[in-house]
């Protein structure tokens, strides 16, 4: 029997396979591809299912961490994810917090250790496709950084070589998806004053494939929804559904390594897959 095409995704957290790459899951999924997503860590620094941050007296990790997986469960189910592995690690938390210094921490656990168990997933799974955060993390978070690091390392060791992908958004998307919102009456975070705004996006020019994802927002948008605990006051989820199709309709990656050869601007991540 031939193998299915295979889809594999490696995410910090929970939410971050909705938020980043939810309409490319469900495009693929919708079109018969095997999706395998790795998720990193347990997210026990998000907030509490009582919106407890997790500063507060009364945030239980245990209780976020049972939490946070039974919604990505559901996140995974609304986009056609057919298998779920979680490496387990212990959230890092943003740059800079105590956190990072767990010992039992994704952003302390040392690369070669966690990607030789990445790798093994690998090669049980042979993807054709592989997606991760490029090297600044997307937004310079500890565990997306890492993320990448122990993808980079897990492709080569492991046995195949995939098409492999940073999930990004042009400077330019990003741009203009400010003036929209703004011209919407949509309020955007700002970041804290005493906090470095992040460098995100990726210059137009480094992109190398753009999917056109439009059927698949709504789905995007309640995978979003089923991370209630995290998204639920998101400035995304306040939009009104056809504002939210708007501003998100395509999903952009760059490519990194591709042993099929493709140039210019892909529209599909499986192109020269055979």
């Amino acid at each position: 029997m031939p193998k299915r095409p295979t889809l594999l995704l490696v995410h910090a957290h929970p939410d971050d396979e909705a938020s980043s790459t939810g309409a490319t899951i469900a495009h693929y999924a919708a079109h018969g591809v095997r999706v395998v997503l790795v998720t990193c860590t347990n997210g026990e620094l998000g907030d509490s299912p009582l919106g407890h941050p997790p500063d507060h007296e009364d945030h239980d990790i245990d209780s976020v961490v049972a939490h946070r997986r039974a919604e990505l469960e559901a996140a995974c189910d609304i986009l056609g994810v057919e298998r779920l592995v979680m490496l387990g690690y212990h959230d890092s938390g943003m740059m800079g917090w105590t956190q990072n210094d767990d010992p039992k921490s994704f952003w302390a656990t040392p690369v070669a250790d966690a990607a030789a168990r990445l790798a093994a997933i690998l090669d049980e799974e042979r993807p054709d496709v592989v997606i991760t955060y490029d090297e600044k993390g997307f937004y310079g978070h500890p565990d997306h950084i890492q993320a990448n690091r122990v993808t980079l390392a897990a492709v080569e060791m492991a046995a195949a070589t995939p098409k492999l992908y940073y999930a990004t958004i042009p400077k330019s998307v990003f741009e203009r998806m400010g003036e929209l919102m703004a011209a919407a009456g949509i309020e955007i975070p700002e970041p804290d004053e005493a906090e470095e705004r992040p460098d995100m996006g990726t210059e137009d020019h480094e992109i190398g494939a753009i999917l056109d994802l439009g059927d698949y927002a709504d789905i995007k948008r309640a995978a979003l929804a089923a991370h209630a605990s995290q998204t639920a006051d998101s400035f995304f989820l306040k939009m009104p559904p056809e504002v939210f199709r708007t501003f998100f309709t395509q999903e952009w990656f760059v490519r990194v390594q591709d042993p099929t050869g493709q140039v210019g601007v892909e529209d599909d991540l499986f192109a020269g897959v055979g």
